[in-house]
């Protein structure tokens, strides 16, 4: 290195661009904001769901995709998004996790979780029909900007961990979506742990933890609505 370069002169290195801002959740009730680091998601953890896509659940060990954190989107809006033609909502409970670790066990797991929150995992249909065919990864049909309209977490302090509870979506009033927290084949204690095994947890990490039976597309215009009892609910509208 060169006499002239920052290390040479004693100047400190600094951003050649400027970093991107953090993704964040807020905190129901307060100020407060959850930094996002990470999007896990499990496929296929509902067995109706798993069905209706094509799949025996009884044979599938736990899977799961990443979203990129700028995913993330809390304004209660959904930009259709561009060379899709078939994009289809997927309601899911979302948890986030304040401490890291690798070989996680389960019945230590919730120590990790901060708070959960309501999600919803967007999804390029189409597009990821498409891969699935070809043998390709899911990254362009699952991990697209705005793909994750979130709404606050609750912390876990204050609601406890969530097990049971109904799960619905509505889109422009019409029940799409319908099931309950206590059909998800692997429950939260079983993801963290398997997925300490792979990566090292990481706080600020989430994991959206599967979707019931009823996806479908939506168009511009509509007017999505998530609750899981006991959780929250969203308003996302699609333009």
């Amino acid at each position: 290195m060169s006499e002239s370069s920052a290390h040479g002169t004693g100047q400190a290195a600094g951003f050649v661009i400027q970093p991107n801002p953090v993704p964040v959740l807020p905190v129901e009730g307060t100020s407060d904001v959850f930094p996002v680091n990470r999007i896990f998601c499990i496929g296929r953890n509902y067995a109706a769901h798993a069905v209706e896509m094509g799949h025996d659940p009884d044979k599938e060990p736990p899977f799961f995709f990443l979203k990129h954190p700028a995913a993330v989107i809390t304004d209660g809006t959904f930009p259709y998004p561009s060379e899709t033609s078939d994009v289809h909502h997927e309601i899911e409970m979302v948890v986030a996790l304040d401490k890291g670790g690798k070989n996680i066990p389960v019945d230590a797991a919730l120590e990790h979780v901060y708070g959960y929150g309501v999600g919803l995992d967007m999804t390029r249909r189409d597009l990821q029909a498409e891969a699935k065919k070809l043998g390709r990864p899911w990254e362009v049909a699952k991990s697209f900007e705005a793909s994750a309209p979130s709404g606050p977490l609750v912390p876990a302090s204050r609601i406890g961990h969530p097990a049971r509870g109904r799960v619905e979506l509505t889109v422009n009033g019409e029940v799409r979506q319908e099931g309950d927290l206590n059909q998800m084949i692997w429950k939260v204690p079983e993801m963290i742990a398997v997925l300490s095994r792979y990566f090292e947890l990481q706080p600020g990490d989430i994991i959206m933890t599967g979707t019931p039976a009823g996806v479908g597309a939506v168009q511009r215009g509509d007017v999505m609505e998530a609750s899981i009892e006991g959780v929250g609910r969203i308003t996302v509208k699609v333009i």
